[in-house]
């Protein structure tokens, strides 16, 4: 069973709480062209994923979960935010991005910035990314890249983390479970 892979979050002490492993930072342009901080999300459980807009598969599935399990929360929807940062900031400005994230019509932002910027956010994030060459690709390349979805809490502290391919119904309740904690 693919599912979420806990930090020590079934038995993490008031501590453990206060010191998470890492907290979500960055400073990075929304697709509405606005730069945005981890600050800016203060007070909201943060889903976010790494991917690129010109993905055939893996970001869009993944973007559709996230669709899937922000409907599903009814009324606690306002609580979360989901966040995609691009690792291919190249080919995706926020005009790029305010092309793509919509399609999935879940109050997703699309956060990208600078080759600096995205590289910062990724050794924060602990991330993989790498440009791989391929012709028959947009750009004549294409990104290779971690495939998890991280959760934050209100505070920015990581949760933990689901592997790609969680449904969005296991997502959804092991973050009810979180959220009612």
């Amino acid at each position: 069973m693919i599912g979420f892979v806990w930090l020590q979050v079934a038995s993490r002490t008031d501590q453990q709480a206060d010191n998470p492993a890492f907290r979500a930072e960055f400073e990075l342009t929304d697709h509405r062209g606005m730069v945005q901080t981890q600050d800016d999300f203060a007070g909201r459980w943060l889903l976010v994923f790494f991917g690129f807009a010109n993905c055939p598969d893996v970001c869009p599935t993944a973007l559709a979960e996230v669709a899937a399990v922000m409907d599903k929360l009814g009324s606690d929807a306002p609580k979360v935010q989901p966040l995609f940062i691009s690792i291919d900031p190249e080919r995706d400005t926020p005009l790029e991005m305010a092309k793509f994230v919509p399609h999935f019509n879940a109050g997703i932002i699309g956060l990208t910035g600078t080759a600096d910027q995205i590289k910062r956010t990724s050794e924060t994030f602990r991330v993989y990314y790498e440009k791989i060459e391929e012709a028959a690709a947009p750009g004549g390349y294409t990104m290779g890249h971690s495939s998890q979805l991280f959760l934050f809490d209100p505070q920015g502290g990581y949760v933990g983390a689901w592997t790609y391919g969680t449904s969005a119904e296991e997502i959804l309740s092991d973050l009810k479970a979180r959220m009612s904690m």
